[in-house]
Parts: C-alpha cells; sequence; structure tokens
C-alpha cells in the first residue's frame, strides 16, 4: 500500500543498517554468516536457568525505570573491583534496553538543536543518525589507516564553543583496535577545563587480547566525572537478543539521562535483570572471555593465513579485518555482495562505518561463532 501522505525524512541519507543488508542476504542466498556481530553458539545453561526461574516467580511486569536494584548493585561491585571507582546504584547507574538504546539515551539527553558531537570514524552505526535525529550537528575525524589510531592533533581542531559531546569506543567496532594509555592522557588533556561530555562504549570490555588492559574511562578521575560508560550484558554473555544493557554516569548525568531514558523505553526487560544480577556475582562468568575470544581470533586467523586475504590485527571485540586489495579492486560493498553471493561467505564491508564511504578494501568478518563455522568459511575464503 502507498499512501499520498509525504513526509520530509529527518534522515535523508540514511537507509538501511548494513548489518541487517548483509545477514539478509546471508539468509537469502544460503551463506555462511560472518556478517553481524552475533555467536552462534549457546549461552550459559546456567543463566538461561536463572532467567526461567524469575519468570516462574513472577518476575514478569515492569522492572523500575533504572532497573532491577540488584543488578545496578552488582555491576557497582563488579565495576569498584576492575576499575577501582564507585558508582552509587541508586543514581549513577542504569539499565538499558541495549547498548543502542543506551547510546540514543545519552545523547537524546544532552543535544540541543545546533550542538556538535566529534564522531571518530568508521563507527558504529547508530552514533550519528542519533545525533542528528536531535537535532545536533556530526563532526568526524577518522581513525589513521592502516593502524587505526585516533589523530589527536584532528580531534583537538574540531572543538569548538559549540561542541558538546566526543564519542569513543575502545575496544573497537568495526576495526578491533583498541585505545592506548596515551590516547586516554589525549582525551583528558583536550576536554580538561571544558564542558565538554565524553560517551565511552565499552560494550567489549572484556574482549581484550594478548594480555591488554581495557582503557576505560574509568582508569582515570577527570574523564569520569564528564563521561557516560555504555556496557552490554548481549556481548559479555553471548545473548545479544536479551538486549540488556547499562550507562554509567555521575548523578547529575544520570538525572538527565533518566529523564529522556524513561520516555523512550521506560525500563528493560525483568527476567533478564533479575538473572543477570546473580550471574555477574560469579567472576568467572566473564573473566575467561579475553582467552575464550582470543582462541577464536587466533584459530580464525591460522586459519586464513595462506588466503590471498591481508591480516589486519584485531587486540579486541570479536571482529576480524582483512584486506582484499591484492585480490580485486571492487569497491568494498560490491565485493562483499559479490562474494556472499557466489562462495557463501557473508561479511561487512567497513565503508558503511565512515559518512563520506572511505573505501581501503578492507572487510569486517565475525569470529564469534564455533570452530566449524569458522573453519567452512575459512576454507571458502582460501579458495577466492
Amino acid at each position: 500500500m502507498n499512501s499520498l501522505v509525504t513526509i520530509d525524512s529527518k534522515l535523508p541519507n540514511t537507509g538501511t543498517s548494513i548489518f541487517a543488508v548483509m545477514s539478509g542476504l546471508a539468509n537469502e542466498v544460503g551463506a555462511i554468516n560472518l556478517s553481524q556481530g552475533f555467536p552462534n553458539f549457546p549461552i550459559s545453561e546456567k543463566l538461561i536457568e536463572l532467567v526461567n526461574h524469575y519468570m516462574k516467580q513472577g518476575m514478569n511486569q515492569y522492572a523500575p525505570m533504572p532497573g532491577v536494584l540488584a543488578l545496578r548493585e552488582a555491576i557497582a561491585a563488579k565495576v569498584q573491583e576492575t576499575y577501582g571507582v564507585r558508582y552509587d546504584p541508586a543514581g549513577e547507574i542504569n539499565i538499558t534496553a541495549g547498548a543502542t538504546q543506551a547510546i540514543f539515551g545519552v545523547i537524546s539527553a544532552v543535544i540541543r538543536p545546533g550542538d556538535e558531537a566529534i564522531v571518530i570514524e568508521p563507527a558504529y552505526d547508530s552514533y550519528a543518525p542519533a545525533v542528528e535525529l536531535n537535532g545536533g550537528i556530526v563532526r568526524y575525524t577518522s581513525l589513521k589507516f592502516p593502524d587505526y589510531k585516533v589523530n589527536w592533533v584532528e580531534v583537538e581542531n574540531l572543538i569548538n564553543d559549540r561542541t558538546r559531546i566526543i564519542l569513543i569506543n575502545s575496544p573497537h567496532n568495526p576495526t578491533g583496535s583498541i585505545l592506548s594509555v596515551s590516547d586516554m592522557a589525549e582525551l583528558d588533556r583536550v576536554t580538561r577545563g571544558t564542558n565538554i561530555l565524553i560517551m565511552s562504549d565499552e560494550v567489549y570490555e572484556h574482549l581484550i587480547f594478548d594480555g591488554l588492559r581495557h582503557e576505560s574511562v574509568c582508569w582515570t578521575p577527570s574523564l569520569v566525572e564528564r563521561s557516560f560508560v555504555i556496557g552490554s550484558f548481549g556481548k559479555t554473555f553471548h545473548a545479544t537478543g536479551w538486549k540488556t544493557g547499562f550507562v554509567l554516569a555521575p548523578s547529575n548525568l544520570m538525572t538527565e539521562f533518566r529523564k529522556a531514558h524513561q520516555f523512550i523505553v521506560f525500563a528493560a526487560n525483568t527476567p533478564m535483570q533479575y538473572a543477570m544480577a546473580d550471574f555477574l556475582v560469579d567472576k568467572s562468568n566473564y573473566e575467561y572471555l579475553p582467552g575464550f575470544y582470543q582462541q577464536k581470533r587466533d584459530h580464525f586467523v591460522n586459519l586464513v593465513k595462506d588466503s590471498r586475504f591481508n591480516i589486519i590485527p584485531s587486540y579486541g571485540t570479536y571482529f576480524q579485518l582483512m584486506d582484499y586489495s591484492s585480490i580485486s579492486d571492487e569497491n568494498e560493498l560490491d565485493f562483499a555482495v559479490r562474494i556472499t553471493k557466489e562462495f557463501k561467505v557473508a561479511s561487512v564491508p567497513v565503508s558503511p562505518f565512515y559518512h563520506d564511504r572511505q573505501d581501503h578494501k578492507v572487510l569486517r568478518f565475525c569470529f564469534a561463532k564455533t570452530a566449524e563455522t569458522m573453519e567452512k568459511a575459512a576454507a571458502i575464503l582460501c579458495r577466492i
């Protein structure tokens, strides 16, 4: 049915997310799906049992708007032990319906028409649209290819009296790069003495490799006071479909976040929150993740090392970038679509993560998969 009503789009240059496009194509042609970032192995049976337990206990109605207190208390204890900073469960932690909702809530709470947000590309594709939907202006800078390092001179040059927030992400989707101690020192330097806020997307905080430390803003008190920190239980507990995340922020910032949050979603899934509160208390349920995913990364890299793809190091997340410039001069989207259709392995091109579609001949592959899935995909990739 076609409506005769016209609408002036608020996002005229935005189409369907590349994740949905490539996953849809994978399903359509029967390809192995290494595109969208989700595990294809089971989650903890214990966690499922806990959810079932709380459902049977009647925890099926609205949770409190900030989230179930037991979960907020568990997060506070974990963050204090991990990073040495104390967030008040009552006024400085909020449970969300996934990390993307948390991101939208933060930006909705702080961006006014004409405010500017600095986005460091390639960037998760919800950042810029959230700013634009709230009347803000996006100012872009790019990580330096091929190492994907922040150019802090460029960041500093973008800052002016309209700069409201800087959006950072580490470990980084889509590149697998991470921010270093010196990066956090630079972020602290360029924001010190200003009213600039930071949104730190740290959903892959436990997926970090090679003995490296996740450099959270939580390590630096002067960054904590201006930061919203985003986390995701979907990433930590392999349950992306449960859409459960959280926000950490000082009380004055959290007050503003909650004003927006209550009208965006009000509350997140109730039985999942109770279950995760119990599950989070046992550190063994997340402390194994660096080794677990490093083994998967190493296995995938070893499987494709003799292919014509060039491996770009991944230090975190569950994504591996591969350069195909020695195989084809096609643009990233065309090449990704072609190998999905012809070779039946789906990936994600990195160019849609740039507003100007920068094309470095790089594809992103998800290795949060069973060994069997990775082995089948890698055997195909080695034939290209």
